[in-house]
């Protein structure tokens, strides 16, 4: 059996054939419409092409009959043995299961978060974190050579403003009108030196503390030095005493200042420029930036420069997100103890634990807002669901210590019950349900699937007893698939699968 059991099933019946669960038992466990859509190509009536479709699916050792319905479904009806050789492949696979499914592997690198360093990570950067990081995880899975970057601002306007703040609290003084303040900015001015290192310092232990871990931090001074190069390249024009990028002519929304006209400096679109360069001379396939939502123009600027500059704009993603909201107590939540208006993400932490932060902000989509309840997310009980699926997850890790080891060939002592067909189809979806987010970069797929394999497990957990039963050897190879299916999923997203809880 091939390492996907639904795929070299589907394949069995031709390279065009999808299969996919029906949404009720009695049309069977799996279904396609392949009749309906090859109909044209093939000139042929859907009913007549399912018919065949049908007769061939009957002549498999793995399926017990077919049933065609409507104007050309065919339906699957699998005989036990399928289910045991897909357990088996699941297990034979181990932490594998699923992996590699990268047609091309390639050299990619996840810029993410990305803060300048004038104060602590709050929550909207946590989200970055997390679903970048989430995003990595999955290429990583499917075979790719993957790297994370920080990019940040060490000079100007900014940067200025944050020291001058620290150097005023140093002087007894209240930080500059448009400076920085709170406790953090008291606490850098306590030790001596530029607070720059010390503050990367903090937001880079936030950052190992929520599991995101930088191979590189690279520094916009550096990147600049390459623009008075790189420049001349670009098709630019003077206008009001700047210089503008004609991006608008190679797909941009608009033109963009390169060179300010006060004193010609260059403007952050400027050193967008030499930073892009410096990914794809470094031969990275995907250079993948991850960005909030009020950075929407930025995809189509990056695609301009590289157009300019003769780099295939396919290389280069932007993946949005948006805000994140939090409530507590029904109200809207201000953990800060430094500064109402904003939530630092190890306040949040502190909060709610590293677990739940991470689930919680992966688990919607990049286009919708994030609306964390607090109270929830804090609960550790099985009305929070990164509790539910963790504690899936423990009580199999019990079920296999009380086994005492027993293990052995996947075999049957009586036919299946409804619960354990379920538990392996959706185990063996698997694979497909992660090729389809890392596809998308849509990691909060995972979290969705692990509560519905946690959700199939617990149903077959109170029908079924496993240890002791004539079905003991299934079983367990069932609750050992199902635990690291779990624990992969939970892995992909960044949080922990305890044994105990």
């Amino acid at each position: 059996m091939a390492a996907d059991p639904v795929s070299a099933l589907a394949e069995s019946l031709g390279s065009e054939v999808v299969l996919e669960r029906p949404g009720e038992a009695t049309h069977g466990d799996y279904a396609t419409n392949a009749a309906l859509r090859l109909a044209g190509t093939r000139r042929k009536p859907p009913r007549e092409l399912a018919l065949e479709l049908a007769a061939q699916a009957e002549s498999l050792p793995a399926v017990e009959r077919a049933e065609v319905a409507g104007p050309g479904f065919v339906n699957l009806f699998l005989g036990d043995a399928w289910f045991v050789d897909a357990l088996s492949v699941m297990l034979d696979q181990g932490v594998a299961f699923g992996a590699d499914s990268a047609a091309e592997r390639l050299k990619i690198q996840v810029e993410m978060v990305s803060a300048n360093p004038t104060g602590p990570l709050h929550v909207a950067h946590g989200r970055n974190g997390a679903y970048g990081d989430s995003v990595a995880r999955l290429l990583e899975f499917a075979g790719h050579d993957v790297s994370r970057e920080y990019y940040y601002n060490d000079s100007g306007g900014q940067m200025e403003r944050f020291r001058a703040s620290v150097d005023a609290v140093r002087r007894g003084e209240e930080p500059p009108e448009d400076g920085y303040r709170g406790d953090y900015i008291r606490d850098l001015a306590a030790k001596p030196g530029d607070p720059v290192p010390e503050m990367l310092h903090r937001i880079e232990e936030t950052l190992e503390r929520f599991r995101v871990h930088f191979d590189t931090w690279e520094r916009q001074s550096v990147v600049e030095r390459r623009l008075p190069e790189l420049l001349p390249k670009l098709d630019t024009y003077e206008k009001d005493g700047a210089l503008w990028a004609r991006s608008s002519a190679y797909g941009d929304d608009e033109d963009r200042v390169l060179l300010r006209s006060e004193d010609r400096s260059p403007t952050y679109r400027a050193a967008d420029v030499p930073y892009l360069v410096e990914k794809m001379d470094a031969g990275f396939g995907r250079a993948i930036y991850v960005l909030g939502a009020d950075h929407h123009g930025t995809r189509n600027w990056y695609a301009a420069v590289a157009r300019m500059l003769g780099y295939d704009p396919e290389r280069i993603e932007v993946l949005l997100y948006q805000l994140v909201h939090l409530t507590k107590g029904g109200e809207q939540a201000r953990m800060s103890r430094r500064r109402g208006d904003i939530v630092f993400l190890d306040d949040f932490l502190d909060e709610i634990g590293v677990d739940a932060g991470r689930w919680y902000l992966v688990s919607r989509g990049p286009d919708q807002t994030i609306e964390i309840d607090v109270d929830l997310a804090a609960e550790r009980s099985q009305k929070n669901p990164v509790y539910y699926v963790q504690y899936a997850h423990a009580r199999i890790a019990g079920i296999l210590r009380n086994a005492e080891g027993a293990a052995g060939a996947v075999t049957l002592a009586e036919p299946l019950a409804p619960e354990e067909r379920e538990l392996v189809k959706r185990l063996a979806e698997f694979p497909e349900v992660v090729r389809d987010a890392t596809e998308r970069r849509g990691p909060q797929a995972i979290p969705a699937y692990a509560i519905r394999v946690a959700d199939d497990f617990h149903r077959f957990y109170h029908e079924h007893r496993v240890l002791e039963s004539e079905q003991e050897a299934f079983r367990l190879a069932l609750c050992r698939a199902t635990q690291s299916v779990i624990a992969r999923s939970l892995q992909l997203v960044g949080v922990d699968a305890p044994e105990r809880m």
